[in-house]
C-alpha cells in the first residue's frame, strides 16, 4: 500500500474492537498490517450480526487493508513462525492479559532478544501493572470506574449505555496509534525500540479532561446535567414534533442570540450567557416548547439558513448522505475479504493517504 506509513510492517495479535482499530488507521495510512488470527478462538467481531453474505460487516471493516495468517500460537512450530516473522514486522501489537504473550514465548522481552528495533504494543483494559491488571472488563467498565460515566446521562436516570465504544476507540485505539507513531519516530532518532503500555481505563480517566480538572485542581466534581455541557444548561438536545431530535449548542453570544431570535425568544437572550441556574432552566424550558412545536425537517430546513450552532441528530445512513460528510469522501468502498466490496467509514486522514 502507498501511505505516509508504508514503511511500517506489523504484526497483529488483536481481536475485538480496541487492536483491530488501531491497525486498521495504520494499514489506512500505509502500514503493512498481517492480522496473525487463532483458527480456535472466537473473535465477537466475526460472530457480531449483521452480516454481508457471510462476513460480519464489523469484521470486514477492521480487516480492510490487512493481510491474514491463521495461527494457532499453542500448537507446536508456533512459537518459531513468529519469531521469524518479528525479523521483518518489527511492531507488534497484542490485546491480551498481561503475560499471556510471555508463557507462550513470544512476550517482548523474548522478542526484543531477536529484534532490538522491536515496537511491541499492549493494549489492555488496566494496563500491565496494578492490581487490576489481570482483570476482565469492557468499555462499560473503564467508563464506570474512570470517573467518565459519573457526569454522563440524566440526573434521574444515571449514566447512558453510550452509543460507542469511547474507551475501546478513543482510548485504546486512538492512544496506541499516537504511542506507535510516538515510538517509530524515537527508533529513529535513537535506534530502539520500545514497550508501549496502552491501558483504557488510564485513557478513558485522561479523557475527562474540562471534568478532571475541576475535580482535581478547582475541588468541584461534576454531575450529570450539573455543568455546562452536560445537561445542566440550555447546551442540550431537544425533541420535535415528530419525535426527533435537535443538538443546541449555541454557547457564545452571537450564536445565542440568533437562536433567541430564530426561536422567538428574544426576551431571554441575556438568559443564555447568566451564571442563574433559574435563568438557564428558564431558557431551556422555552427553548423546548419551541422546538416541541415544529417537525424536524421543518427545523432542519430552518436553521440550515441560521449560523447558531444548530444541528440535526442524523442517523448514521442519513449522516452519510449529509453533504458535509459526502464532501470530505467519508464513505468508502472497502474489500470485505474476498474481493467484494461494501460501503465502508472512511479513517478521518484527509490529505494523508
Amino acid at each position: 500500500m502507498s501511505g505516509p506509513l508504508s514503511t511500517l510492517k506489523i504484526l497483529d495479535f488483536s481481536t475485538l474492537l480496541p487492536g483491530p482499530y488501531a491497525t486498521m488507521l495504520l494499514a489506512d495510512m500505509g502500514a503493512d498490517v498481517l492480522r496473525v488470527e487463532a483458527p480456535d478462538r472466537v473473535d465477537l467481531t466475526k460472530v457480531m450480526p449483521p452480516f454481508d453474505g457471510k462476513f460480519s460487516t464489523t469484521y470486514s471493516y477492521l480487516s480492510r487493508g490487512k493481510q491474514t495468517l491463521s495461527l494457532n500460537l499453542k500448537q507446536e512450530g508456533s512459537v518459531e513462525k513468529v519469531k521469524e516473522l518479528v525479523q521483518e514486522y518489527d511492531i507488534v501489537v497484542e490485546q491480551f492479559r498481561p503475560g499471556v504473550m510471555d508463557r507462550l514465548g513470544i512476550g517482548y522481552e523474548a522478542l526484543k532478544a531477536i529484534n532490538p528495533n522491536l515496537i511491541y504494543c499492549a493494549i489492555t483494559g488496566y494496563g500491565q501493572t496494578g492490581p487490576y491488571k489481570d482483570r476482565a472488563g469492557h468499555d462499560i467498565n473503564y467508563l464506570a470506574i474512570s470517573g467518565v460515566a459519573s457526569h454522563c446521562g440524566r440526573a434521574d436516570s444515571g449514566p447512558p449505555p453510550m452509543g460507542i465504544q469511547i474507551a475501546d476507540v478513543a482510548g485504546g485505539s486512538h492512544h496506541a496509534v499516537m504511542g506507535i507513531l510516538a515510538a517509530v519516530i524515537q527508533r529513529q532518532q535513537t535506534g530502539q525500540g520500545a514497550f508501549i503500555d496502552i491501558s483504557m481505563t488510564d485513557a478513558a480517566f485522561a479523557l475527562n479532561a474540562m471534568a478532571g480538572a475541576a475535580a482535581l485542581a478547582g475541588g468541584v466534581e461534576q454531575k450529570s446535567e450539573g455543568g455546562m455541557l452536560n445537561g445542566g444548561t440550555f447546551y442540550d438536545y431537544y425533541q420535535t414534533s415528530d419525535g426527533r431530535w435537535l443538538s443546541v449548542g449555541s454557547l457564545e453570544p452571537q450564536f445565542s442570540a440568533r437562536l433567541c431570535d430564530t426561536l422567538g425568544l428574544s426576551e431571554m437572550k441575556s438568559f443564555a450567557m447568566s451564571q442563574n441556574p433559574e435563568h438557564q432552566q428558564k431558557l431551556k424550558t422555552g427553548i423546548k416548547e419551541k422546538i416541541a412545536a415544529k417537525t424536524f425537517a421543518q427545523w432542519r430546513e430552518i436553521f440550515t439558513e441560521v449560523d447558531a450552532c444548530v444541528e440535526p441528530v442524523l442517523t448514521i445512513e442519513e449522516a452519510a448522505e449529509h453533504p458535509q460528510l459526502k464532501a470530505r469522501g467519508m464513505v468508502v468502498e472497502g474489500d470485505r475479504g474476498d474481493g467484494v466490496v461494501q460501503r465502508q467509514l472512511k479513517s478521518a486522514f484527509i490529505g494523508l493517504a
